[in-house]
């Protein structure tokens, strides 16, 4: 189990507030609460031979051999608990993590048998798409004797990948480079990886069988569509060729797309690709699947740890989208609300906001949803006395930066100009992370090893 500390959140506003080891606190609470080993270890426990998942039994000492397999930024943690659990059932397995996320720490000794994979997020390469390989030889050597288990986690679209015949892992990337820079939102982008990857929409699935299959899900994707988080590779697919094609109509990027992706949407179209397999697929008679952690639960820990620190909470909801910018004006337009009018909560207040917005890229700069989400309220939080935004990637990076957010209160903008910062053009320009780095508010907690979507705090104090 990793502990996550408060003093990993502190930035220049946190060490100086006198509310800020308060807000620390709640925020570490939020992580803690979906440490993926002990949200695995909530969901399933051993008596003897019988492991127990949710509502499901498995009786390990029937099965020929018993095997782990996996990807996501939470997988050598989730990987660690399920494998402990085992103990002796278990044969051998393979999951692909995000660099810098191995941790073998975290998985105490380093297990025979199993073996934990680096690689690329968000765009694929190499390294994950020969950990997937082997991943795929793995999962193709069960029989009806056998048990495998999946663990997901966010992440795993990018860090698990294997082409469809007649598409290079560079092409992958230019089309996943693509849709990031356009806007497209998670969904979207799965969308198309499941139709362009032999693993992705029940995939995985599909070379499992026909063994008994079990798969755990930290989700990162609102509201836990479980076709979707990592894009599905062991659950049903209820999206299809022709919706991938309205995703690039709907941006207008097909001239920016290689010519393999092309042809293998619109033969898919046509009927002259294999569809993804859809729900009532006998396929999945032998599959289970559970949610262990998500954006919900990490949200109602923070309120019950602000509730503790004496202040009255609100949860706004865990479906936060759109525009980064956008959100971000919008949060901080409740804040306001609460300065000027008590409403909806007096203070002291603590409200939370869960989900992932996006950015549509018409700049040059470094930052990622959160930190852009904190800028865009710069200007409208100005002035304001004893209120807080704060944003947070519970991932612990966000973007292409090691900064998981950043902290905005009503001092930040008058701080800024005495740097010759001005929030607009720095907003402009998609470049939130210098903003914030001379002012030393960006939340650096490092690689949380966890993934349940973005959180936003208001405070008002």
């Amino acid at each position: 189990m990793k502990n996550i500390q408060p003093e990993l959140f502190f930035t220049y506003t946190l060490n100086n507030a006198p509310w800020g080891e308060r807000v620390a606190r709640i925020l570490a609470a939020a992580i803690q609460a979906v440490e993926p080993g002990e949200s695995v270890s909530r969901h399933i426990h051993r008596e003897k031979d019988i492991l127990f998942v949710g509502e499901r039994s498995y009786d390990l000492a029937s099965y020929r051999q018993i095997l782990v397999i996996g990807a996501g930024k939470a997988g050598a943690p989730m990987a660690s608990a399920t494998v402990r659990l085992l103990g002796n059932r278990f044969i051998a397995g393979v999951v692909i993590v995000k660099e810098g996320h191995v941790n073998l720490a975290q998985v105490s000794e380093p297990v025979q048998g199993l073996s934990i994979f680096e690689a690329s997020h968000p765009i694929p390469d190499e390294r994950g798409a020969q950990a997937t390989q082997r991943m795929m030889e793995l999962a193709s050597q069960t029989t009806p004797e056998d048990l495998v288990i999946c663990l997901i986690s966010g992440g795993g679209s990018a860090l698990m990948t294997s082409p469809a015949p007649g598409i290079t892992l560079a092409d992958l990337q230019s089309l996943t480079s693509t849709l990031l820079a356009c806007g497209a939102d998670i969904q979207e982008i799965n969308i198309l990886r499941k139709h362009l990857d032999q693993v992705k929409g029940g995939g995985l699935a599909r070379l499992a069988a026909p063994a008994e299959l079990v798969t755990l899900i930290l989700s990162d994707v609102i509201g836990d569509p479980l076709d979707a988080i990592a894009s599905g590779p062991t659950v049903s697919d209820t999206t299809t060729f022709a919706n991938a094609c309205l995703v690039l109509d709907k941006y207008k990027i097909w001239e920016q797309v290689p010519d393999s992706i092309k042809k293998h949407l619109q033969g898919g179209q046509r009927g002259e690709q294999a569809e993804t397999p859809k729900p009532g697929d006998n396929l999945f008679n032998k599959a289970y699947t559970r949610i262990v952690g998500n954006n919900n639960q990490a949200a109602q820990a923070a309120l019950e740890q602000a509730r503790q620190e004496g202040f009255q909470t609100m949860l706004l909801t865990t479906y936060l989208q759109g525009e980064a910018r956008h959100a971000g004006r919008f949060l901080a337009s409740i804040a306001r609300q609460i300065a000027t009018s008590g409403q909806p909560l007096n203070r002291p207040a603590c409200l939370v906001a869960g989900g992932e917005t996006t950015v549509t890229l018409s700049g040059d700069g470094l930052g990622g949803r959160n930190q852009e989400l904190a800028l865009a309220s710069v200007t409208d939080l100005d002035g304001i006395q004893d209120v807080a935004l704060i944003t947070l990637a519970t991932d612990g990076g966000d973007g292409p930066t090691n900064a998981a957010g950043a902290i905005v209160t009503g001092d930040t903008l008058r701080r800024a100009r005495m740097l010759d910062l001005n929030p607009v053009d720095y907003l402009r320009h998609n470049d939130a992370y210098h903003f914030f780095k001379p002012l030393g508010d960006l939340l650096m907690p490092g690689a949380t090893q966890t993934n349940v979507n973005d959180l936003a705090f208001i405070f008002a104090f």
